[in-house]
């Protein structure tokens, strides 16, 4: 297993697996150099090589209602920089592993803590997810056709709202701890986050600017000049024309000038608008398109699937994806000029021998 050469290289994590969020964030550690243990329940199965969130970390079994195992954890704590946890509030003390006990141990270590509600308040023993959060923050509301709200797939709160947020705090946190030498609990909430995403449109509904209703806004599909449009060969643009010269160059490129007889944030016009670029567009096919739209500033890109993203020209210049273990993946981000990260290697089984991994892992650098 080669060690890490990011920017958090030296860093030790101590990870007890959970779902979604949590192991994104430390996937994300591991990519940026960390040194992560997962501690997996007793009889865990091994990852899946398509388990890509379970990458660039050893995994250990421990039976945490064994009180020699938590002993065993605590000791691991102690030589750990952060700690991530995912289980309802109260789970991790109930088994002597909440932050007071863990703090005592270790009080620089960085506690995080990631569920859907939160720590405390009236959900925060109750069971949800992604499309849960996402509703009560007012964000799924906001998203959709004006019919129907549509789910983002899990990304605006279990990767956005919580796995990054997650990161962000505890890497904030890792940082107060070496200046302090005080360690602290971060409590990352899904709800909290999604919410925090949504500070500017609810900065613009507050100035009047937002309505409270989707497809009625600028961008969330009511402007003709931000959406997507089927073209003649069934396949999908997207166009995001906010400004006015790439409003321009749109109508412009599209021969749509022609028909502008209303300023472009004329809300009443603006369905009109739109049917006249679906007619437009759906005369042409996407390649057609990508060639008239694709090397101007129209804000234009074709809308890719899985299957051909990571083929596209500027996918395959920049490496946004990789191929590790025969799954095709995108690379780490962010970017770091002097300590690039990397994923350090594919998901890897449950290691049986826990005493030797556990005894490496406290072991100080050589």
């Amino acid at each position: 297993m080669k060690s890490g050469n990011g920017p958090l290289a030296g860093v030790k994590v101590l990870e007890f697996a959970g779902m979604g969020p949590g192991p994104f964030a430390a996937m994300m550690l591991s990519d940026m150099g960390a040194d992560v243990l997962r501690i997996e329940r007793k009889g865990a199965a091994d990852p899946q090589p398509h388990n890509l969130s379970s990458r660039g970390r050893r995994i250990i079994e421990m039976d945490l209602k064994d009180s020699a195992a938590v002993e065993e954890c605590l000791r691991l704590a102690q030589s750990a920089d952060i700690l991530i946890e995912g289980y309802r509030p109260g789970v991790m003390e109930r088994r002597g592993l909440g932050p007071d006990a863990v703090l005592s141990r270790n009080p620089k270590i960085v506690y995080g803590r990631m569920t859907g509600w939160g720590q405390e308040g009236p959900l925060a023993q109750r069971a949800g997810h992604d499309i849960n959060y996402l509703s009560l923050t007012g964000a799924l509301h906001a998203i959709g056709t004006e019919a129907e709200p549509v789910p983002p797939l899990n990304l605006a709160a279990d990767y956005g709202g919580g796995a990054m947020m997650l990161v962000a705090g505890v890497l904030a946190a890792l940082l107060h701890a070496r200046q302090t030498g005080r360690g602290q609990v971060v409590d990352a909430a899904m709800t909290d986050g999604a919410a925090y995403l949504m500070t500017a449109f609810y900065g613009m509904f507050a100035g009047g600017e937002w309505e409270d209703r989707r497809q009625a806004n600028w961008l969330d599909g009511g402007a003709h000049y931000y959406g997507v449009y089927r073209c003649a060969d069934g396949k999908w643009i997207s166009v995001g024309s906010i400004e006015p010269q790439f409003y321009a160059l749109l109508m412009e490129k599209t021969g749509a000038g022609e028909f502008l007889l209303h300023s472009q944030n004329d809300r009443g016009a603006w369905p009109g608008m739109r049917a006249k670029l679906e007619t437009i567009f759906a005369a042409k096919t996407s390649e057609e398109w990508c060639e008239i739209l694709g090397d101007t500033d129209v804000c234009f890109a074709p809308v890719l699937p899985l299957s051909e993203a990571p083929h596209h020209p500027h996918n395959v210049a920049r490496q946004t994806f990789v191929e590790l273990g025969g799954i095709v993946q995108p690379a780490p981000a962010p970017r770091f000029s002097h300590t690039p990260s990397a994923i350090r290697w594919a998901p890897a089984p449950v290691e049986r021998d826990a005493e030797r991994v556990m005894a490496e892992w406290i072991a100080p650098p050589s």
